[in-house]
């Protein structure tokens, strides 16, 4: 059964929220998503992403068009024209948690005031450049630190973070191994 009154906390509407957990436990293919994103480079280390749909359930769906550039700092050949992947991933981390934050402070009655998020990692390019086979080409390690101000308990802040990082997509991709298959097509 659906609520009909609308209850917003964090600009979230909770009670959307709700009948969005109640429809997909009825029915699990109602939570079944399928994102897309399809990067082409564009010349030297500039590249630029393009997403503009995704599944639900079976079901393609068009959206606005979002386009993310890609590129490199000058100090790895790079003009700078935009972020390259690694930081990307931090945005993207941050904006996973940002809505895991809202969400869950939300539905737990949790009124925030502000919230930030701060990310940083390392990367040894021994490991991207094939340099030493001893580096990985990826983060060594990522730290995020979460700048919360609330009208909850510190208790209550960290059942928040307990809830939020345990169900985190990025948090789980990052923290977890993915099975990444990759194909080629010559054209």
């Amino acid at each position: 059964m659906a609520t009909t009154e609308e209850r917003i906390v964090n600009g979230v509407n909770v009670s959307g929220l709700e009948d969005a957990v109640e429809a997909i436990s009825d029915d699990p293919d109602v939570g079944m998503f399928t994102f897309r994103a399809e990067t082409e480079w564009e010349n030297a280390l500039k590249s630029v992403t393009t997403i503009d749909e995704f599944d639900q359930s079976g079901e393609t769906i068009h959206t606005r068009e979002f386009t993310l550039q890609g590129d490199e700092p000058e100090q790895i050949l790079g003009e700078r024209t935009g972020p390259n992947a690694v930081e990307l991933l931090l945005g993207a981390l941050g904006s996973c948690l940002s809505v895991g934050y809202a969400a869950n402070a939300a539905h737990m009655g949790i009124e925030l005031d502000d919230l930030r998020f701060e990310m940083e990692g390392d990367v040894d390019l021994r490991g991207f450049l094939g340099i030493s086979e001893d580096v990985r080409p990826g983060y060594e390690s990522i730290t995020c630190t979460v700048y919360v101000n609330a009208d909850a308990t510190e208790k209550e802040l960290a059942e928040l973070r307990e809830r939020v990082e345990a169900t985190s997509p990025l948090v789980d991709a990052i923290t977890n191994e993915v099975p990444l298959e990759t194909h080629m097509v010559v054209e």
